[in-house]
């Protein structure tokens, strides 16, 4: 384990499981990512490692075949794993909030069909929450489920689905107006539904389109994609928890939980991006020494690290929280807008360090620098994690006149 970015108080478990993941992230993620990166390539072999570690079970109950671990083990597992390549760390994290939103929100049903094999990466989820032109306004999601008899027919085009052709599962959030007056308030008329579908890309089933890879700046690897629902039926009981109307909190409750694990991404990434420049400070000479030792080398390390720091305690902080019970939005938002912050700039100053080279594809900082801009805007902008910190602060300390 390295220095920088330490958690009190784990148990014997907590620091088997991280080492054995730390270790199976040197041997078989760092060695091959940045190649895979530059291809494009999923990461398949990983993918398989990684659930044979468990690790797509990790926090499914152990009466469903999985773990049981905390929100805070997964998190440090996660950041473990982006310290070696993020797009791995986003198969997973996709898969983990649908499954949390099974384990929360669904019926027992929906919970004995899908977690067990969830737990052994046979079942792989995604979620859909964004559309084309959707953005940061949820409220405006035009894709609808309409009941027919026992079926719903759903309609619309989702947008930013990691996971999307590999999965086999998509928790999709949809309008749905049955049962709702006109003049219900948007958020209060939105389903989950669980759409069961076949890897792969094209018409996945009848009425499902997965057109294809989006091509991206980087988090290359890992498939992102659209999802197309033309009059899409699925049978009634795939209602996430059997009722409509309560989609909108399942997505939210998902989605706080999904920003832990970004902030723990961000904390991931920064922490390579400063193994990265600290060792090539000391390797790199200039004016007859290694540039570590010049003043403007060292502030730069000693303002990266302390980045590296402080987001990783704030990520924990979030994750033991929400563990507790408690509502966390406040803390994870925060988390998230850090390490998400932190991250661009301890990459690019680790980038800054390599000069030239760093913008060289032999050099892995120049994957990083590609990587790092995915975090600011996942799981919610900067903005909108600040609106919501904001809110929560008037709500903590709301002006007594």
């Amino acid at each position: 384990m390295t220095r920088l970015a330490q958690t009190a108080g784990l148990n014997d478990i907590q620091r088997e499981i991280l080492a054995t993941v730390r270790d199976f992230v040197d041997k078989e993620i760092i060695p091959v990512a940045t190649q895979l990166e530059h291809r494009d390539e999923y990461p398949t072999e990983i993918v398989e490692g990684l659930k044979e570690l468990g690790l797509f079970g990790l926090m499914i109950p152990e009466e469903y075949g999985g773990l049981g671990e905390s929100l805070l083990t997964y998190a440090l597992c996660v950041e473990e794993i982006a310290r070696g390549w993020m797009s791995v760390s986003g198969i997973i994290n996709t898969h983990f909030i649908v499954a949390y939103m099974l384990k929360q929100h669904g019926t027992q049903e929906q919970k004995d069909t899908f977690l067990p094999r969830m737990a052994l990466g046979e079942v792989r989820g995604a979620f859909s929450m964004s559309e084309p032109a959707l953005g940061s306004d949820v409220s405006a999601i035009s894709s609808k489920g309409v009941k027919d008899g026992e079926e719903y027919v759903l309609n619309g085009q989702k947008m930013w689905l990691t996971n999307g052709g590999t999965s086999t599962l998509v928790a999709v959030l949809c309008r749905s107006d049955e049962g709702h007056p006109e003049g219900t308030a948007p958020h209060k008329s939105m389903t989950t539904f669980l759409v069961e579908k076949e890897p792969g890309f094209g018409e996945v089933r009848p009425g499902l389109t997965i057109p294809g890879k989006i091509d991206k700046m980087g988090y290359k690897g890992v498939d992102t994609t659209e999802l197309i629902m033309d009059d899409l039926r699925i049978p009634a009981n795939r209602v996430l928890g059997g009722t409509t109307g309560r989609g909108f909190y399942q997505m939210m409750d998902g989605v706080e939980v999904g920003r832990v694990n970004v902030a723990a991404r961000g904390c991931g990434v920064a922490q390579r991006a400063f193994e990265l420049g600290v060792s090539y400070a000391q390797q790199r000479h200039t004016f007859g020494k290694p540039i570590a030792q010049h003043q403007a080398i060292q502030f730069k390390l000693a303002e990266m690290a302390t980045k590296v720091e402080a987001a990783h305690a704030m990520m924990a902080n979030a994750a033991r929280k929400k563990d507790s019970g408690e509502r966390n939005d406040l803390e994870a938002g925060m988390a998230k807008y850090l390490a998400s912050e932190y991250c661009k700039e301890v990459v690019e100053d680790a980038f800054r360090i390599h000069g030239g080279y760093g913008f060289s594809k032999e050099y892995e900082i120049e994957r990083l620098y590609r990587e790092a801009p995915m975090l600011l805007i996942g799981e919610g902008t900067a903005e909108i994690q600040k609106m919501i910190i904001g809110r929560r602060l008037l709500e903590e300390y709301r002006f007594q006149g």
